[in-house]
């Protein structure tokens, strides 16, 4: 099948008195944020090429149309379709959640306490049928205080737009009118008289902060806190643990300020807790007369200190920092407060006896990695109960009621596998991998015990490494059809993260962002001298900025891999960085620089972004996916680095493009189109590895 060409139209860019070509500029539409809502506005030039790219991948893909069958069946199968969430106690009524084997959404439950008479508040599926669009994202669904609304909202493109709706449970009905254009995020006033949104403005960033009056015009709605700044967003944070006062947010990922009001002021006038400082990062909560802080102010990995309500500014450390450990927050009950902390990518948990102050880490499986989490069972705080959750990567999650004052849990669920699960078939290990230098980079490993480790040996490498994101290390049955494949999956918590504490954020972005990138390349090389696998078998998988670091990997060292897979990848970064207009351009110079106003960051974006840095020479096989109406990374990107690689690159090895045209940043919506997403990246792998029944390969190796 001939190979789709985009058209080539040369604009010469130009910023601190350095130039440089871009003959694919032209696909950027002024109204980008009306397409992203209106995929009719799309330039039908663009929109034919990336149609004619969506027919040659699927050309190319034609024979993993049985394995791609096969793995959404796997991997369906492993899950409980028909399941439920454990209930939570409120005051009059229990809450939870249900999904069921037809369904691709889920259902909100309640029934009152003490009694077996069961109401439906919330049905996905029905809903989604009553809009009619073919994505369906739910930012947020709340019940107000007396338990007789439902408030909710819902993004119908994948632009990321949210109209908020509250209606009455007992009839159905809406009883506001809906209000759009808002980030998603609801909270109800204690007396349920108002809603709290924050609003959408220019350039799609979340400026304001509004409090609707339920049953009310939108337009008399009252504005409650203003952002000036373009870097910062705000946001609401709901209200402190006693029930004392609502928070606000703003941010800009690096640096933020708190707000806060009394429950029961009639106009909210929020106060100021404590100005923002460049890369001081705080939150607050409130109990029993203090106000607790989680902060890095003098405290690199975070400290928590607390403070009365009548002086905010006379701190005392309450968790005091600790040398290579990344404190965690604070979460009370009347008698115990609970929190995390984390040192090595691996995490733990403590309690505490606020009337004895002793404290003791809980442990359960023993294992080298394991992941634990505790949550509320219930509204009323008076209780020793909590529930307790566990998994590692290797064993599935359960949870257990797990009594504070006796140490004692009882299993409550437990993760099931219907298609089967033996976790004495899989080992996982956890491996320090020397960095260019010097720091040791953690690695999670997963592999089934009877695959062989050799030079032949495929491997699946995740990436991340940007916004002080940690990489996860939990349990997944979906890349089980690949283990079972004899493919090794590992992830490198490699720099740009928060795995090893600020440190290891700070040192993966700005002027040291290329960390990021050489720490991935080591892990690859360490794998390949330890012989996990070989030069030339490695599969790289990233998304979003993943998907920069895949790209600037591939520019850097396309040797080391066998292929590579992006998803809504950053790559035509240095451009995205240069224009202020863009969502979230602003809120990320202090992530990745601010080109535009310095040079030094303009070169520095310059020598890695992934368009910039495209060379003559081979490269992998590579696949990569976008969506037309992704407002995080526009489709943009992705497009005109496929056009610019295919170009450029002197191999025969696939080089696929695929683009969602109903879905926005996170794929196709519902559990299926989730499911159907992973199953094609999966079919990918499966086709360059040659692992795929009848494949085919010609003299050239093309795969056909």
């Amino acid at each position: 099948m001939k190979k789709p060409i985009l058209r080539k139209s040369l604009e010469i860019k130009k910023c601190h008195n350095f130039k440089w070509k871009d003959y694919y500029s032209w696909i950027h539409q002024k109204n980008i944020l009306e397409v992203l809502r209106d995929s009719s506005k799309l330039n039908s030039e663009v929109k034919k090429y990336l149609e004619e790219e969506n027919k040659y991948a699927d050309f190319y893909l034609r024979n993993t149309k049985n394995s791609q069958k096969k793995l959404f069946k796997e991997i369906k199968g492993r899950i409980k379709l028909d399941d439920k969430s454990l209930p939570f106690k409120d005051d009059v009524y229990e809450y939870w959640i249900e999904t069921t084997k037809k369904g691709n959404y889920s259902k909100s439950l309640r029934k009152k306490i003490g009694t077996n008479k069961t109401e439906i508040i919330w049905d996905g599926d029905k809903e989604k049928k009553k809009i009619g669009s073919k994505f369906f994202g739910i930012g947020d669904s709340t019940v107000s205080y007396n338990d007789q609304l439902l408030a909710y909202s819902l993004d119908t493109l994948g632009s990321e737009y949210f109209t908020i709706y509250v209606r009455s449970i007992k009839s159905k009905k809406l009883i506001t009118e809906k209000i759009e254009e808002t980030s998603g995020a609801i909270c109800f006033s204690l007396d349920d008289k108002y809603i709290f949104y924050s609003k959408l403005g220019k350039n799609r960033r979340a400026k304001k902060i509004y409090r609707h009056e339920i049953g009310k015009k939108v337009k008399d709605d009252k504005l409650i806190l203003e952002e000036k700044d373009e870097k910062y967003d705000v946001g609401i944070s709901g209200h402190t643990s006693d029930k004392k006062f609502f928070l606000l947010r703003s941010s800009d990922g690096v640096s933020d300020e708190k707000y806060y009001f009394s429950i029961d002021e009639n106009l909210p006038k929020p106060k100021l807790f404590k100005k923002r400082k460049k890369n001081i990062l705080y939150s607050i909560d409130s109990w029993d007369g203090n106000f607790y802080i989680h902060t890095n102010e003098n405290a690199e990995d975070f400290k928590v200190c607390k403070c009365s309500h009548q002086n905010t500014r006379k701190w005392k450390d309450f968790i005091p920092a600790k040398e290579g450990v990344l404190i965690g927050g604070v979460h009370f009950l009347k008698n115990w407060m609970f929190r995390g902390q984390a040192r090595n990518a691996l995490g733990e948990i403590y309690v505490r006896n606020l009337k004895t102050n002793k404290e003791k880490q809980i442990t359960v499986l023993k294992e080298k990695i394991e992941n634990l989490g505790l949550s509320r069972c219930q509204k009323d705080r008076n209780t020793d109960l909590l529930h307790l959750s566990v998994e590692s990567p290797r064993t599935p999650n359960k949870t257990y009621l797990y009594n504070l004052k006796t140490d004692k849990k009882k299993l409550l669920k437990k993760q099931e596998i219907p298609s089967g699960y033996n976790q004495n078939n899989y080992i996982v290990e956890r491996l320090y991998c020397k960095a260019h230098d010097g720091e040791k980079i953690p690695i999670t490993i997963i592999r089934h015990k009877k695959t062989k480790l050799n030079e032949n040996t495929n491997l699946l490498l995740y990436g991340y490494g940007s916004y002080g994101s940690s990489s996860g290390t939990g349990f997944s049955t979906t890349r089980l059809s690949l283990i079972n494949r004899d493919i090794v999956c590992a992830t490198a918590h490699i720099r740009g993260g928060l795995e090893k504490g600020m440190k290891w954020w700070k040192n993966g972005k700005m002027l040291k962002k290329k960390n990021t990138f050489k720490d991935y390349i080591s892990v690859a090389n360490f794998l390949i001298k330890k012989k996990y696998t070989g030069k030339g078998k490695i599969i790289g998988l990233g998304g979003s900025a993943g998907g920069l670091l895949m790209g600037a990997v591939v520019n850097k060292a396309p040797e080391l891999f066998l292929g590579m897979i992006m998803a809504v990848p950053f790559v035509d970064s240095l451009t995205t960085n240069l224009d202020h207009s863009l969502p979230l351009t602003a809120g990320e110079f202090d992530e990745f620089g601010n080109a535009k106003k310095y040079k030094s960051h303009f070169k520095y974006i310059y020598s890695y972004a992934p368009y910039n840095n495209i060379k003559k020479m081979d490269y992998p096989h590579i696949f990569i996916r976008t969506s037309l109406s992704d407002f995080r990374v526009l489709f943009d990107e992705p497009t005109k680095f496929t056009a610019k690689l295919r170009e450029y690159k002197t191999d025969d090895n696939l080089l696929l493009l695929k683009t969602e045209m109903d879905a926005g940043h996170s794929g196709q919506s519902g559990r299926d189109g989730s499911i159907e997403d992973v199953a094609l990246d999966y079919s990918f792998i499966l086709k360059i590895s040659g692992k795929l029944e009848n494949l085919i390969i010609n003299k050239k190796n093309s795969f056909l």
